[in-house]
């Protein structure tokens, strides 16, 4: 039934503010754009990440974080928490080792959403497989 990851979106109240975040944070433009909604094409798949004006929530959506936590894969967990941190998110999980080739990390932005980083062997592993 469930094929992939197609988008990840996260909600700002600031737009702008949260577009030019993650556009220094990723060192990408977006490549989708309208009214409301900004979206950007990143790593080995392509997958998106869409930041939504906080304005279209669902009634009753609470502000702060909370819920699942996706995990990007990074090559070096410390070295990206180091780099999100300095751009101002702040520690939500620290650096965690949950077993060999698996470290995990987390943080919110400054638009209060969670975004967590992780060094996972098996993703490696399958990238690999594809040649």
């Amino acid at each position: 039934m469930l094929r992939g990851l197609t988008t990840v979106s996260f909600r700002a109240a600031d737009l702008a503010a949260a577009k030019s975040w993650y556009t220094e944070l990723l060192g990408v433009e977006p490549y989708f754009q309208r009214p409301g909604y900004v979206e950007f094409r990143l790593g080995d798949h392509q997958h998106e990440l869409g930041l939504i004006d906080s304005r279209y929530a669902p009634a009753g959506t609470d502000a702060g974080p909370g819920g699942a936590v996706v995990y990007w894969h990074v090559d070096d967990v410390s070295a990206a928490l180091e780099r999100l941190l300095s751009l101002g998110a702040a520690e939500y999980e620290p650096l965690t080792e949950r077993g060999p080739g698996f470290v995990t990390a987390s943080v919110t932005d400054p638009f209060g959403n969670i975004l967590g980083v992780m060094y996972n062997r098996h993703y490696l592993e399958m990238l690999a497989t594809r040649g």
